[in-house]
């Protein structure tokens, strides 16, 4: 099997200076990135419903980008104005930095570690111990990060306010792949409902995290790949190692295919050469026989 068509559950990446399209001209392959899955803000009647006040909270924490929009979204939709003394404690400085959508970016109100990390921002948690924090969350989530908080003796309610929705492809617009690159538990769920005739060992997976390895795993499956890891630190240098083999692995075929082909028309060769000896062979025994016969009459 030669890989040639992959799809990618993410956005196409906003410039052409990426790795992926990279590897489209190293390999000869094509990338397709369509999202298996959508995010959808809570509608405001059903956060409504979970009784909490946001401004009974003088902190917010953010994991991502999608917290900070719906968050801010959401207090728009419920008329709320968000306070200036709010603080905002970030897992990283690209998600502290896209604050600035929506605030006065100002250093001594929003904190964020080096390490992409919630543990970095401790200290400054530690130091302010009358602060009530809230924590932006999607449906699909773990209470690592909540119970780690709980551990250091910091109170941190969980609020969801977007979560995680399958998207459907119509059944003209699936369109056959050789590999498949997923990112999350909930990208496996919507894989399987998209591409249910999925072959393993015909077809390749490569995969972000331990989490979405799991998740393979109890659909009974096993990735071809998972990164981050010791021998892939990221999830293009895993789908760079499958194309590698698989092209290693094309040429062993193709040339095995070619000696076999050659040594097939070698052997159909000496054969019909056999055979034509062998006519030979017999016509002139038979123009002897006849020659002898004519010599006794």
């Amino acid at each position: 099997m030669k890989i040639k068509n992959i799809l990618v559950s993410q956005p196409r990446p906003a410039t052409e200076k990426s790795p992926y399209f990279d590897m489209e001209a190293r390999y000869g392959v094509h990338f397709d990135f369509r999202q298996l899955i959508r995010i959808e803000q809570v509608p405001v009647k059903e956060f409504r419903a979970t009784h909490i006040n946001i401004l009974d909270y003088t902190a917010v924490l953010f994991n991502s980008r999608h917290g900070i929009d719906h968050f801010f979204s959401l207090c728009e939709q419920l008329r709320i104005t968000v306070p200036e003394t709010m603080h905002y404690y970030c897992i990283s400085e690209s998600v502290a930095n896209y604050l600035q959508k929506y605030i006065q970016y100002r250093k001594r109100k929003v904190f964020f570690g080096p390490n992409n990390r919630f543990e970095d921002v401790l200290p400054a948690m530690q130091r302010r111990p009358n602060e009530r924090y809230m924590m932006v969350l999607s449906d699909v989530h773990t209470d690592n990060v909540i119970q780690m908080f709980a551990t250091h003796g910091i109170s941190v309610t969980p609020v969801v306010m977007y979560r995680t929705v399958v998207n459907t492809f119509e059944e003209k617009n699936r369109k056959h792949y050789d590999m498949f690159v997923v990112f999350t538990p909930k990208g496996v769920e919507a894989f399987r409902k998209n591409f249910p005739d999925f072959k393993p060992g015909k077809q390749l997976i490569a995969c972000m995290g331990q989490n979405t390895a799991q998740a393979f795993a109890e659909e009974g499956m096993v990735p071809d790949a998972m990164s981050p890891s010791k021998e892939y630190p990221s999830i293009t240098s895993a789908i760079d190692a499958l194309l590698l083999k698989n092209e290693a692995d094309f040429l062993r075929r193709s040339r095995a295919a070619k000696f076999g082909a050659e040594t097939k028309r070698k052997k159909k060769a000496a054969a019909r050469r056999a055979e034509r000896a062998a006519k030979k062979a017999e016509r002139e025994a038979q123009m002897a026989a006849a020659e002898k016969a004519s010599v006794k009459a």
